[in-house]
């Protein structure tokens, strides 16, 4: 167990062990701000050491030379640090962006080729699509047509038919000669099942 105790110049430390003997041992500690000035050194006037001035300026000069070169030193070995720092980043930097221009020189190189054949085979396939359209126009215009015709020679199958004032009188005699019953009744099948006599 340890205890300090504290004076103005000295402090104490007294070593407790139980069951021994107490041992101090001096250490010297220092002033605190709130002490005063020691009797001895009451009257005391610091005076700095002189100074010889041929002395001061030969200092003076030899330590702006010592400044400079140090610091040329200091610069120099901080510039080769430096360089030998961005030598090693840039070459392998370097070497590396090199390798991926080349790599995007390529890969640009392949898109270009798939891009062109891609817009070779769209071009062929709208070409195809529009000569598709126009010949499927093409038959539906055909095939319009012939319906056309078609109606057209039935109609005139079916004007051979029609009642004109110089085949009425003929048509009159024909429908007198041949009646028709249209009174009968059919069955789901359509076959007529009853039919009135005519008159």
């Amino acid at each position: 167990m340890f205890q300090v105790i504290g004076g103005r110049g000295v402090q104490v430390t007294r070593l407790l062990a139980p069951g021994r003997a107490v041992l101090v041992e001096a250490v010297r500690g220092r002033k605190s701000r709130t002490d005063t000035v020691a009797k001895s050194k009451q009257g005391r006037i610091k005076v700095p050491p002189p100074v010889d001035p041929t002395e001061m300026v030969v200092l003076k000069e030899r330590y702006a030379e010592y400044e400079m070169i140090t610091r040329a030193l200091r610069l120099e070995f901080k510039e080769e640090v430096l360089r030998k720092k961005y030598e090693e980043e840039t070459g392998s930097m370097a070497e590396e962006h090199r390798a991926l221009m080349v790599f995007n020189d390529q890969e640009n190189l392949r898109m270009l080729q798939q891009r062109v054949v891609r817009i070779q085979m769209e071009k062929e396939e709208a070409e195809n699509k529009q000569v598709e359209a126009a010949i499927e126009r093409e038959l539906q215009q055909q095939e319009f047509i012939k319906e056309k015709e078609r109606e057209i020679l039935k109609l005139q199958e079916d004007a051979k038919n029609f009642i004109t004032l110089e085949n009425l009188d003929q048509r009159i005699e024909e429908a007198l000669d041949s009646p028709k019953n249209y009174n009968f009744a059919v069955d789901k099948e359509g076959r007529v099942v009853k039919q009135t006599m005519l008159q």
